[in-house]
């Protein structure tokens, strides 16, 4: 009985209907402000050419095309939730599409597809001679295309199309940031604005240098969102009841919706921290010092990361009239502390590491 009863809450719970629209109603859509692709995605889903040549031919061929997920705002604008690069390539493809900053984004040529060879070279529409170009049939049959979509109806739980988003992204090729900044733009896009705009910092990227593959994954991002976590964090020293990506993100989400959430606040203990490891250690700060040799070796060390900022980012203040050698001595000494051993290994889990490590240097550093 409790499995009928859980199954008629949730679906209550969540409202959904089908619809199906030409490819333009939705230009039509996307041009009066009635459906929100989000631009801020295209840092994030990459398609190559070849894919949305690809797409354009599926078009052209009536090959069905995968369902568009959309969620029904208060205001009545549909947020795209799946189907972001599809849109957006369609969109860009026409001529239509708009950039973060508003500026229209031209579309390069089509390349050429298994399918339709002769494809290469062709734009949506160009009167000047050698330009190949869609002629005026091509292009009412290609609007006149149906695009299925699926709407998540405002009287929905509100929680309902972070879920389906995260739902439909799980086993994708997004990393696990990619998929929190596609829902913190969702959530609030101004936050994602501004974590974007700190991870941009000299003294952090100076501190913290990273693989292309890292930087590609969103990691730099993501550490960013750890320093906030870390500054936040209020749990004790026992294991966290989920796996720490899922802690992170339910703990970005919160912040994200959250009015007491200080942004300058966080923004000041960000710039300054990593101002004082800058001058300090530079790109050394995050290292394993080796004692015996007197130097620091190997890469980036996240357990170093949990330690140091979570104990500078509560005693800052305390930092900046000190002499840098101070800090870097602080810092050496670490490696050496027994209780950062123990919790720091390859063998402690982050859900077990994280909530000691950030006691242990909130302690340390004060």
């Amino acid at each position: 009985m409790a499995l009928i009863e859980e199954i008629e809450k949730r679906s209550r719970e969540i409202k959904t209907d089908g619809y199906s629209m030409s490819i333009g109603e939705m230009m039509s859509l996307y041009k009066d402000g009635d459906l929100d692709v989000h631009p801020e995605f295209q840092r994030i889903f990459r398609w190559s050419e070849e894919q949305k040549a690809r797409l354009i031919e599926s078009i052209l061929l009536g090959i069905p095309v995968p369902t568009i997920f959309v969620s029904q705002r208060p205001d009545g604008v549909w947020d795209v939730i799946d189907g972001v690069q599809r849109l957006s390539t369609l969109l860009q493809f026409v001529g239509v599409y708009l950039s973060e900053d508003g500026e229209q984004v031209e579309a390069e040529p089509l390349r050429s597809t298994e399918y339709l060879p002769s494809l290469g070279g062709y734009v949506w529409e160009n009167d000047q001679e050698g330009v190949l170009s869609f002629d005026e049939v091509q292009r009412r049959d290609f609007k006149r295309a149906k695009l299925d979509f699926r709407i998540i109806k405002k009287e929905s739980d509100k929680d309902a199309k972070y879920d389906l988003f995260q739902r439909l992204n799980s086993g994708t090729e997004l990393s696990a940031q990619e998929a929190r900044d596609c829902l913190l733009v969702m959530l609030n896009a101004s936050m994602y604005r501004w974590l974007v705009q700190l991870s941009t910092n000299d003294k952090f990227k100076n501190t913290v240098p990273l693989t292309s593959r890292k930087e590609d994954e969103g990691f730099r991002q993501e550490l960013v969102l750890r320093f906030h976590l870390y500054k936040d964090f209020d749990g004790g020293k026992g294991e966290l009841q989920q796996e720490f990506g899922e802690y992170l993100t339910s703990w970005m989400r919160e912040s994200a919706e959250s009015k007491k959430f200080d942004l300058s606040a966080h923004e000041k203990a960000f710039n300054d921290v990593f101002k004082l490891l800058d001058t300090a250690l530079g790109e050394d700060a995050f290292r394993r010092f080796d004692s015996d040799k007197n130097r620091f070796l190997g890469a980036f060390s996240i357990s170093a990361f949990e330690s140091i900022v979570s104990g500078l980012a509560q005693s800052y203040g305390l930092w900046k009239g000190r002499e840098p050698e101070e800090l870097a001595g602080r810092i050496k000494a670490m490696w050496g502390e027994e209780y950062f051993r123990d919790n720091s290994g390859t063998g402690v889990s982050a859900r077990r590491r994280m909530p000691r490590l950030v006691h242990f240097g909130r302690g340390y550093f004060a």
